[in-house]
Formats: structure tokens, C-alpha cells, sequence
């Protein structure tokens, strides 16, 4: 049997999501969110995958990848996790079945080569390979380590950070890179107007 004929998709609550999300993705955080899917298995009813898409809390990110004009056109896909067991493509034909339903024609996700990810995924959904993230430093505040940077420090300089928090509270850290994968999600017309308005190269995609 395909995986049409063995698993459904269906939207599914921000709750439901993130138990899924804090106990089983790698990172074991929360993220914005402003849809969720579910990937449940025909039959018994197994909820078997999850992805997520919401607003990236970066401006930079919202406005760098087309522009300031098509920032609010951006999600971030920033959850995705499919059980090992449902059979091969689960990933992708998750993210095929739930960008169609959208209400934002860029769509943008990463992977972490930190944890020796090549965004493979992406690369079977049809996404642009646009090269790996900026080199940055990132702030990380004592009884904050759980929390993305983005949520405590969004707009501040590292000096800022420091004044906020005491530079006894304050460290810097590498930020991993990680290879940026991005998708249209729109008829052919309006993906073209997408292109020439992106503001980075696309490259081939990375291999092993």
C-alpha cells in the first residue's frame, strides 16, 4: 500500500503539536506556531508525524529572503518529525499534503549541521538550496537556556544584552550554521515575480 492509501493529514491543535514536538524533535522546544499538522495513520488512528509552520520571531530572516515588502508572505517550517516506522517519504509527503494549504507563498526551512542534517528532506519536496546561514554569535542568559535568543533578546545588540541581563548573566556562543532551504508556494506566474526578487543565490544541493 501507498502512502496515500495507509496514512491521512489532518490540522491539529498548537497542544497537541507541541506534546509531540517537546518529546520526540531533537530540539525538545516549543516554537511559534500558526499552523500545525498531523500525520495519523489509517486504521488505528496513530498520530505519526507532526510538522509546524509559523512566523519566524527574526525580522532579519522575514525581510532577507525576498525583501521587506514579502516579509509578512513568510512561514518558517520549524518542526518536523516522522516516526521511524511509517515507510519511506513520510517527511515529504507530509510537507507536500500541508504547504498546499497555507495562507503564505514563502516558505522557509533549515537544517542543523550541528546534528549532521543535509536537509535531504527538502531536497526530495522540490525546495531552493540557498547556501548556509551567517556566521553569528549568540547570546545565551543564565535561566534562559531553554529559550531561543530570539524570544529574549529580538533587536537587542550584544551590549544591549549585557545592560538588560548583567554581564555576569550573559555568554556569547556560536550559532550552528545551517543549511537554508526554500520553497514558493504559489502557481508559476507569481513564483517567477518570487525569483527575481530573491535575495540569495541558488546553488545545487549538498551532498554526503
Amino acid at each position: 500500500m501507498g502512502l496515500r492509501e495507509s496514512y491521512e493529514v489532518r490540522q491539529i491543535t498548537y497542544q497537541q503539536a507541541m506534546e509531540v514536538v517537546v518529546e520526540k524533535h531533537y530540539l525538545h522546544r516549543k516554537c511559534p506556531v500558526s499552523h500545525a499538522y498531523g500525520l495519523f495513520e489509517i486504521g488505528s488512528g496513530e498520530l505519526v508525524g507532526v510538522v509546524t509552520y509559523g512566523v519566524s520571531p527574526s525580522s532579519t530572516l522575514l525581510k532577507g529572503i525576498c525583501g521587506p515588502e514579502e516579509a509578512k508572505n513568510v512561514y518558517e517550517l520549524n518542526r518536523l518529525w516522522v516516526d521511524d516506522k511509517v515507510t519511506k517519504n513520510g517527511e515529504s509527503f507530509l510537507i507536500a499534503n500541508t504547504m498546499c494549504l497555507l495562507d503564505r507563498q514563502i516558505i522557509v526551512s533549515f537544517a542543523d549541521t550541528s546534528r549532521g542534517h543535509l536537509g535531504v528532506v527538502y531536497q526530495a519536496a522540490n525546495f531552493i538550496y540557498t547556501g548556509l546561514s551567517a556566521k553569528f554569535k549568540d547570546p545565551k542568559v543564565v535561566g534562559k537556556e531553554n529559550m531561543h535568543h530570539a524570544t529574549y533578546a529580538n533587536g537587542l545588540t550584544n551590549a544591549q544584552v549585557i545592560e538588560k541581563f548583567g554581564a555576569e548573566n550573559v555568554t556569547f556562543v556560536d550559532r550552528p550554521r545551517k543549511h537554508r532551504y526554500i520553497y514558493f508556494n504559489c502557481d508559476k506566474r507569481r513564483k517567477k515575480e518570487l525569483v527575481k526578487k530573491l535575495k540569495y543565490k541558488t546553488i545545487p544541493y549538498p551532498k554526503r
